[in-house]
């Protein structure tokens, strides 16, 4: 028997089950017993389509004979004898066997055979009641803060958003039933007629044939059986469709097939497809929308607005006329609708182009708070506390810097396009009209052929034709779909210069820059444009392969407005922010100077910026001996200006006596510190712990540094807000105040507050001069330049941004000397700062202490490289009461005997006499000789270099860059000399290096160091 004959006869038995015993469909038979039952059922099959027929204006035995005995009439006067594979002899005699009752002799039927092939093809069916209950894959919806839709979470396969039938409107209903299956209310899962017309067609139209799937069965084979182009697959769609009839309403069905079926733009579903389409929910569809949707399902790309306006247009005529015949719309409707416009918005409207590391941070808090194991498996709607026009900004200002780092150290790397659109374009431009998709509906008589035709042409005129360059940009996918930079497309190069076409069809000259000579035509590239008078200029940006990261929290709920976790998601989906841990340098200080605060010590205190040693904690282990970055020391120093210009040698220093009376109790208070500020689980007791050497989180860094904005109030980071289904909520982020650092009082936490601004207005982030009236912050830089850092906050907000290369493969890649916290990562947070208030973020004056710590604090003037008072004038500082009295710590820790002792020689014997220290203090902080006083005002000074020492000093050791000289006695030079160094710089670098002979004192306390 004919390989074909024997799947058409195992086809025809499926439909003439289905349609005549649909309750009592076998899915099994027996090749040896149940011949006679076979064909007994192909008879009652073909009668049953003969009656169908009867009540149509088309007869079945016309249509069929005229096929099968005078096959020219179909196929041309041309018509071989075989069509499809298929001997159309065997075919009119197994006609004439079970539609016409005869029983000829040369019968090309075998029972054994068909029921072998359908027995097979109906094994392990699945089941109707699957789709009955079944779950579809859906999107959820992201809010931003503002309650604007943000983003979208699905699978693949799964961009929809599931609406109940009721939702759908009535109009909407009918366009897609007209267009797809127009006797969808009236048959039982499965048209006969429209299968037979689909098979007579089919004998004599070459390509994929045309199945006449009514809506259920299309729904059975998206949701269950698969499309294959096969007769097994028809023959399994049937069975299922017609049990799934049984089993669910039309209306139920109806609202499967709405609901599963693929619309274009990525868009699965009504909903969906509306929002993407049209920018508006199913139920805001106006007619000539919802005719326009309903054209897609035939060929979603076939018929995409996008690619094909004027197909389009002529398939939305084609369900508009459907819809006037069957009586749905008039006449006057459906002219009115074939006048508008498509009114698509554009697709870069309905996609998601920044805040995927957010996204992802959302959907785990979704997991661990409100207890959803995924957000695909319903439609829900999530609201998030990301501003969206804070996030776009922030990772463009990331970017920007990473970028900007790479360009200005010389590492920046062409390594060729995003990609190349040559195809792309080509394809547009042999772009021509194609054959109508087979599953077009069987055709209507030439009457009603005649009027579609006809609407079509009433369809507005074609639109103004782009370049086949725009077009191919505008509706590629880049794979770095979240870089900020425009992509452009190379259109010239050469001596004349290299062109690029942009997005909105302008054309800009192009300096490429480390893209010179590699560039070809056609490449999609990055630009950054520079517009103003002339013609419009570009410069290439390469992709980076330092990373970084960046987030803003609100100080007061802890809410994350912005977060980026690297530099593009698709290139890495590694959170740095929340998934990955580096050393914090200097950025982690603020803890051992909130842990001497808190003991009782003043912002003037002095430290010597000297040489140190401390013993093995325990007598275990080395000792410990950090360096500066620089390598030097500055001699007595205050501890304010000691975390101003983030000396290593102050922060060690504060660990002997200022935090305790023993450095190992002094570094257990620094970890209590830690450990309640949650910034570790574990604090490591080791000394280059209060450098930063354990590494962190940096969302917990953001969140202590918050803390201090708070005066000690530590905020939980958090990015859900609420979780919401069909619009009741599942869950909603408590109301709860930020949890208080007990280990530190209001007091220690608003010095330390105004010491961070110290850094802002002329220290180690002094870039940020021109708004630290608005922000304080600090600098931090691990050890070989690996990491570099800035941890600031706002009244309200809390920025962190660090850079670095991933250590992903084991090895610790340095930014490079000098390439320091201050140098990369203050310009990037600076930019941030900018963007928040330019994005509803207030912006004010960092706020004066609270209530509770102005009672215990006295602003006094005082010298400020010296720390000593003064009756007026000079700088206020922020001095802590007990007992109502200021608590004078200036010499707790560096005695005025020491200084004295410590004194350069006096040149005319005013200082040989001192009685004790006071005047030798005064002088060797700013006095000049004479009873003369400096009036120059430190913090108005802006230093030129940055001197971030910020770079972790661990057991290792630290380089020396610079040789090792005798510093500068403060306010005096090597020779003892009146210092011209402004106040603002910490230590001179530039002064005369000539050897002198040097004092030394009997008692001095710090041992032979080599007098830094």
């Amino acid at each position: 028997m004919n390989a074909i004959l024997i799947k058409l006869f195992a086809t025809a038995l499926t439909l003439s089950q289905v349609t005549t015993r649909p309750d009592a469909v076998r899915t099994q038979f027996d090749p040896a017993k149940d011949g006679r039952q076979v064909v007994a059922i192909l008879r009652d099959g073909c009668a049953h389509m003969r009656k169908s027929f009867d009540i149509e204006d088309i007869n079945l035995d016309e249509l069929i004979s005229t096929a099968m005995e005078d096959p020219s009439a179909v196929a041309g006067d041309n018509a071989p004898k075989i069509l499809h594979g298929l001997d159309i002899a065997e075919l009119n005699t197994s006609y004439k066997q079970f539609c016409k009752g005869e029983n000829p002799a040369n019968s090309p039927f075998e029972a054994a055979a068909v029921i072998a092939f359908y027995n097979n093809a109906v094994k392990d069916l699945p089941s109707a009641e699957a789709l009955r209950d079944i779950k579809l894959p859906s999107a959820s919806v992201i809010l931003d803060a503002a309650g604007k839709p943000y983003s979208e979470t699905f699978e693949t396969h799964g961009r929809r958003l599931v609406v109940p039938i009721e939702g759908v409107p009535d109009l909407v209903q009918k366009a897609f039933v007209a267009a797809e299956d127009k006797r969808f209310y009236q048959h039982h899962g499965i048209d006969e007629r429209g299968v037979i017309r689909a098979f007579v067609g089919n004998l004599a139209s070459p390509g994929r044939p045309a199945g006449g799937s009514t809506i259920t069965q299309q729904v059975v084979k998206n949701l269950s059986v698969g499309d294959d182009v096969t007769y097994e697959r028809k023959i399994r769609e049937m069975i299922v469709a017609s049990r799934l009839e049984r089993l669910q309403t039309k209306p139920q069905i109806l609202g499967l097939y709405l609901n599963g079926i693929y619309l274009g733009r990525g868009a699965y579903g009504i909903e969906m497809a509306a929002r993407s389409w049209f920018g508006k929910s199913v139920g805001a569809l106006t007619l000539p929308e919802a005719a326009l949707l309903a054209g897609l399902p035939k060929g979603p790309n076939y018929y995409s607005p996008d690619k094909y306006p004027e197909r389009a247009r002529e398939r939305r005529a084609y369900v508009l006329s459907r819809m006037k015949e069957e009586g749905t719309i008039t006449e006057a409707q459906m002219n009115a609708a074939l006048a508008s416009d498509l009114g698509i918005k554009p697709p870069d409207a309905a996609r998601q182009d920044s805040g995927f590391y957010l996204v992802d941070h959302v959907a785990r808090e979704t997991r661990t708070f409100a207890g959803l194991e995924t957000l695909t498996n319903a439609s829900y709607t999530v609201r998030a506390t990301v501003n969206a026009g804070l996030q776009s900004a922030l990772e463009a200002a990331l970017q920007e810097g990473l970028a900007a780092y790479e360009r200005g150290t010389g590492r920046a790397r062409y390594e060729g396009p995003e990609l190349n659109l040559s195809e792309a374009i080509k394809r547009i431009e042999a772009a021509a009209p194609a054959p109508e998709p087979a599953a077009e509906p069987a055709p209507a008589p030439e009457a009603k052929k005649g009027a579609r035709k006809a609407a079509a042409a009433k369809a507005p005129a074609k639109p103004t034709v782009q370049p086949a360059w725009q077009r191919a940009l505008a509706s590629t996918r880049p794979p770095l779909y979240d870089v900020r930079w425009p992509l452009a497309v190379v259109l010239q190069t050469g001596k004349n210069g290299t062109k690029v076409g942009l997005p909105d069809g302008r054309v800009a000259s192009l300096e490429p820059g480390p893209a010179r000579g590699k560039l070809q035509l056609y490449d999609a590239v990055r630009v950054r444009l520079r517009e103003g008078k002339g013609s419009l200029r570009a410069d290439l940006r390469v992709r980076p392969t330092v990373q970084g990261a960046a987030i803003v929290l609100e100080n007061r709920t802890g809410k994350i407005l912005a977060m980026s976790g690297g530099f593009s998601y698709p290139l890495s989906q590694l959170n740095r922010v929340t998934q990955a841990v580096r050393q914090p340098g200097s950025t982690l200080k603020p803890l051992t100077y909130l842990a001497a605060l808190n003991a009782g010590l003043q912002p003037n205190t002095l430290v010597m910026d000297s040489a140190v040693t401390l013993p093995p904690i325990g007598g275990v282990g080395d000792s410990w001996s950090p360096k500066n970055y620089d390598g030097g020391g500055s001699g007595a120093t205050t501890i304010r200006r000691g975390l101003e210009f983030s000396k290593n040698l102050v922060t060690a220093r504060l660990l002997q006596g200022g935090i305790a009376a023993k450095a190992p109790d002094s570094l257990q208070r620094v970890c209590d510190i830690a450990l309640e500020a949650q910034l570790y689980a574990e604090c490591e007791r080791y000394y280059p712990f209060v450098l930063g050497a354990q590494p962190v989180r940096m969302i917990d860094l953001a969140s202590f540094y918050a803390a201090i904005a708070n005066e000690g109030a530590r905020p939980s980071a958090y990015a859900l807000e609420a979780v919401e289904r069909d619009g009741k909520p599942l869950y909603r982020h408590p109301d709860k105040a930020p949890v208080r650092i007990g280990s530190a009082d209001r007091v220690a936490f608003y010095q330390l507050k105004t010491m961070l601004q110290g850094v802002t207005q002329h220290g180690t982030a002094a870039a940020l001069s021109g708004i630290s009236a608005y922000v304080a912050g600090k600098t931090g830089t691990s050890e070989n330049e690996n990491d570099a850092w800035f941890a600031g906050f706002s009244n309200e907000i809390t920025v962190v941004v660090w850079a670095g290369y991933d250590n992903a493969d084991g090895v610790r890649r340095t930014l490079g000397r000098g390439q320091t916290g201050g140098h990369v990562s203050v310009p990037i947070a600076r930019a941030i700062f900018q963007a928040a208030w330019a994005n509803g973020v207030a912006r004010t004056p960092l706020a004066p202490p609270s209530p509770e710590a102005k009672a215990l604090i006295a602003d006094l003037p005082i010298e400020p490289r010296s720390g000593q008072r003064v009756a007026g004038g000079g700088f206020i500082e922020h001095f802590r009461l007990e007992g109502g009295q200021v608590a004078d710590t200036q010499y707790a820790l560096v005695p005025r005997d020491t200084l004295y002792a410590m004194r350069p020689d006096a040149e005319d014997g005013d200082y040989a006499n001192a009685e004790d220290g006071a005047d030798v203090a005064g002088d060797l902080f700013g006095n000049l000789p004479g009873g003369r006083r400096t009036t120059e005002d430190p913090f108005a000074q802006r230093r030129s270099a940055e001197t971030d020492s910020g770079r972790t000093a661990g057991p290792w050791g630290l380089r020396r860059d610079r040789r090792e000289e005798p510093q500068a006695w403060p306010g005096r030079d090597r020779y003892g000399q009146v210092n011209p160094v402004p106040f603002g710089s910490p230590f001179d670098d530039e002064g005369d290096t000539r050897a002198r002979q040097r004092r030394r004192d009997p008692d001095y306390l710090f041992g032979d160091d080599p007098g830094y």
